[in-house]
């Protein structure tokens, strides 16, 4: 019969099983490890996901990749999913839409030049576009102004209404940024939406010397980082976020495009943040593979 007392126990087990004490707690240590590396990730999970609540899992496993280093965590992308499935910390997409672009007006509609652009450098390129928020307090109305290359938001407005004015405030947050000569090299794309065409937009591009280039249809393949960058500041950083006023509004999105511009890696910038990626020039390595559409911009 056994001693209760365990350590006499334990020098009776090594006598009949042939093991040693060590072998008995490391065996037990490597029993506890894989729930300690589960609750070290999580730990390491929720202050991100503070910052960024809806983040994608591939670039929250990224991002985690140095701190897995450190403390010597061994875990697969596959397995890290899986865990954050587990806890109910994968992330669900909701869709709903409202119609922002109104082409059916009188304005002149400018031809597409960026068919065959090959985009290399910050300030070649920017893409506006309109996205709806739905708030506890109504519908509002995000404008952006985006930076093709480095996929930085140069300039943003939320208004309670589709008004131009909204768009130009935008725009003329954007063109702050840089110098008269530099804008003279860049390319304004936009849908062919009433705001984008209205005499006080096309006049405040016009006063910069801005090159005017428009889609062609409705697609929106056609503005398609517009409408990428749209989707990832609604959905990761804005939808969830309890609003009741366009003040409050106003404050949300502007710590939404910090996080955006200085926190969030990009897979179509080498996993650049898009402030990091507005710094360089020439080809940037894209880190995606492109499960849905050959058109997808990430």
């Amino acid at each position: 019969m056994l001693t209760n007392h365990p350590n006499i126990a334990i020098r009776r087990l090594e006598d009949v099983l042939g093991f040693t004490r060590q072998g008995y707690y490391q065996y037990w240590q490597r029993q506890n490890e894989p729930v300690d590396d589960d609750l070290n990730v999580l730990r390491l999970v929720r202050p991100i996901r503070r910052q960024h609540p809806r983040i994608g899992g591939r670039k929250l496993y990224y991002l985690l990749q140095k701190e897995f280093l450190e403390r010597g965590i061994k875990l697969g992308r596959d397995a890290f999913f899986e865990l954050l499935a587990r806890h109910k910390m994968l992330i669900r997409r909701r869709r709903r839409k409202v119609k922002t672009t109104f082409s059916g007006h009188p304005f002149r509609k400018y031809p597409n030049l960026i068919k065959n652009l090959v985009v290399e450098r910050p300030n070649q390129l920017w893409v506006s576009d309109i996205t709806y928020w739905f708030t506890q307090g109504g519908c509002l109305y995000v404008s952006l102004v985006t930076d093709a290359y480095s996929k930085r938001i140069m300039g943003y407005a939320v208004a309670p209404t589709l008004g131009a004015i909204h768009c130009k405030t935008a725009l003329e947050m954007a063109l702050k940024k840089i110098k008269k000569r530099t804008a003279k090299a860049l390319i304004h794309h936009s849908d062919r939406g009433l705001q984008y065409c209205s005499a006080i937009y096309i006049g405040l591009l016009d006063n910069y010397h801005v090159q005017i280039s428009m889609t062609e249809t409705g697609d929106p393949l056609e503005n398609p980082i517009a409408e990428r960058v749209n989707g990832i500041l609604k959905n990761e950083y804005l939808a969830h976020r309890a609003v009741y006023s366009l003040a409050q509004a106003e404050l949300v999105l502007e710590q939404a495009v910090i996080f955006y511009n200085y926190k969030r890696p990009h897979m179509s910038c080498d996993m650049l943040v898009p402030d990091q990626a507005h710094q360089g020039e020439g080809k940037l390595k894209r880190r995606w593979k492109n499960y849905y559409s050959k058109r997808q911009v990430g």
